[in-house]
């Protein structure tokens, strides 16, 4: 039986201690964003989460998806559980009040997000698409189309697809074929075939709006030619109704190892009416504010991955009984003692809880930089959290979903045999985390967007906005009584990171297969350090906060015994990515191709 209660004491302590939400409430005119009302929203988005979308998720894996007719059927109980979801307007959390929504910002919706996948990862991506679609179409669409579709978008009954992918063709887009004719009456028609479209087609909305790559007859060859375009399922009619059918068609489903629940689906476009949005051969650009949205969105799936499998091994480790602790006997009056008290799985339930609330507070961080570029009045201060924001987007994708596969691993083995047989739900874990590491841009297409565009753009300029904080808290705490180790590990961290840093920039200038060479470890040591800056702010709070915790000393004390682990036994991990990055290309690229 799976297991899932959201965190919300730890999503309050990253949100009103570390972060601190009085900052949020100055951001946007149009909320009176109070602590209260922030956690008011966590708290239903948790019942939500607990009560309706949990109890599918087992049940959804089982039965998946079906196609009929053209037509996909979710499982039992999905249409009403997202009927449930639109009344509650969580489709309009964050969405512009002009469109419908209620114009939350990021620091709350990425937290809605992660208990909605936490829960149900298959559910959590429908409205997670439309979500994209609804940024990208806001940013570069027309007005006429912005009022047509972003109140549907707004208001759930239609729903979004980003249809990148043919199947000749998959990180590589430039080499995409589907083609858009230009009409008299200024649209287009779409021909083309899409393969691996998530949400394209279902039962959950009246209509689906799909955000299409395509060529336009005279666009030139390679990603310079590719243009975006709006296709929806249904022609709206003059009341915005859906009308008559367009010329796309669901020819079939992927039989998935995970997700099951969510359709991921082959698109044929057969002269679809299509409108254009942006310019010409400028679709790429527009896609990628879609595209960097569910970057985001996708390390959150992977932290949701994270909690739930680690509440889950929590709940067995202290109930499945099974030999007696190296100490002696700790339960005498029982057969044996729960597995808990063993040292090797406690090493494995504090990493999962490491990584679960590390990359939570990381992820807040990016949350907060999204809402000063969205809110912000200062254009310095706007242009620090893009910088931020460019830097960090394959980060937490990368290292997020890395670390929620790693997370299902390790809580199948906890459970044992009983973790790999489907009995109490984490295998599915495992099954459902695997695509997040690949989707959106796989992880090592994510580690070469770091260091091929993000570490040299602006002569260095986005490192800056990441390096000179943690510089500063080292050096105001270097010297503090009871921060001083954690804070020495993190020094240590972040030199193995900066010399990385050089190292990749002379060696890339000479030869761009030794950058590409370092790419993965070079995330994995970035993301390791920024964690260490997390955890070393989130035990500088506890800390602050223990004199006067009353009856929750234990949570922050918890909190403390995590940092700790964290930089004792994790963030020690940078020196050997250091020595990994600094050996070179040559172990791997000197191998004869023809002996593989």
């Amino acid at each position: 039986m799976q297991i899932y209660k959201a965190p919300l004491r730890d999503m309050r302590f990253v949100l009103h201690e570390v972060f601190g939400s009085a900052d949020l409430a100055k951001l946007s005119s149009e909320v009176d964003l109070q602590p209260e009302l922030i956690d008011s929203i966590l708290e239903e988005a948790g019942k939500l989460a607990e009560q309706v979308l949990l109890p599918l998720n087992a049940s959804g894996d089982e039965e998946g998806c079906h196609l009929e007719n053209g037509v996909v059927r979710t499982p039992k109980g999905f249409k009403e559980a997202y009927a449930k979801f639109c009344a509650g307007g969580w489709t309009a959390l964050a969405c512009d009040r002009e469109y419908g929504g209620q114009g939350l910002p990021e620091s709350v919706n990425k937290f809605v997000e992660e208990m909605i996948c936490s829960a149900n990862l298959s559910f959590g991506l429908y409205p997670g698409l439309s979500r994209g679609a609804y940024l990208a179409l806001r940013h570069h669409g027309a007005d006429e189309l912005k009022k047509r579709y972003l109140p549907k978008l707004a208001e759930g009954t239609w729903s979004g697809t980003m249809c990148l992918t043919e199947a000749h063709c998959g990180t590589d887009l430039g080499m995409l074929r589907t083609k858009a004719v230009p009409r008299d009456d200024g649209s287009f028609a779409i021909s083309g075939n899409k393969i691996f479209i998530s949400a394209g087609e279902h039962d959950l909305t009246e209509n689906i709006i799909h955000l299409v790559l395509a060529r336009l007859p005279d666009a030139p060859a390679g990603s310079k030619g590719i243009s975006l375009f709006l296709v929806p399922k249904f022609l709206p009619t003059s009341d915005n109704k859906p009308g008559t059918r367009n010329g796309v068609l669901c020819t079939a489903i992927e039989h998935k190892m995970g997700i099951k629940a969510s359709a991921t689906c082959q698109l044929t476009f057969e002269n679809a009416t299509g409108w254009l949005v942006g310019a010409p051969h400028r679709g790429l650009a527009a896609m990628f504010t879609m595209m960097n949205s569910e970057r985001l969105s996708v390390g959150i799936q992977g932290l949701a991955i994270s909690e739930a499998a680690y509440q889950s091994a929590v709940v067995y480790a202290r109930e499945r009984l099974q030999g007696r602790s190296l100490a002696g006997a700790q339960h005498p009056e029982k057969p044996a003692d729960p597995i808990i008290v063993h040292p090797d799985v406690r090493r494995m339930l504090l990493t999962m809880r490491a990584y679960a609330e590390g990359c939570r507070a990381l992820g807040a961080w990016v949350a907060r930089a999204l809402d000063t570029l969205e809110y912000g009045k200062d254009p310095a201060l706007r242009q620090q959290a893009e910088d931020f924001t460019a830097l960090m987007t394959p980060i937490v994708k990368a290292l997020f979903t890395d670390f929620g596969f790693e997370a299902a691993n390790i809580g199948v083995q906890i459970h044992g045999g009983h973790g790999y047989i489907r009995d109490h739900g984490v295998e599915q874990y495992v099954r459902d985390a695997r695509i997040a590491m690949i989707y959106e841009g796989t992880n090592g297409i994510q580690a070469l967007d770091l260091v091929g565009r993000k570490l040299g753009a602006h002569n260095g300029r986005l490192l800056r906005g990441f390096f000179h904080p943690i510089a500063e808290f080292i050096a105001a705490h270097k010297t503090h009584p009871k921060l001083a180790s954690m804070v020495g590990a993190l020094e240590k961290a972040l030199g193995a990171l900066q010399l990385a840093t050089a190292t990749i920039a002379e060696a890339g200038l000479r030869d761009a297969e030794e950058a590409g060479a370092a790419a993965s470890e070079y995330l994995r040591l970035f993301g390791l350090v920024a964690l260490g800056f997390m955890w070393a702010r989130m035990a500088k709070v506890a800390l602050e906060a223990l004199p006067t915790a009353h009856g929750e000393a234990a949570f922050y004390h918890a909190k403390l015994v995590t940092a700790r682990f964290y930089m004792e036994r994790i963030l020690p991990q940078a020196g050997a990515l250091y020595l990994a990055i600094k050996s070179g290309k040559q172990a791997m690229m000197a191998f004869d191709e023809a002996a593989f």
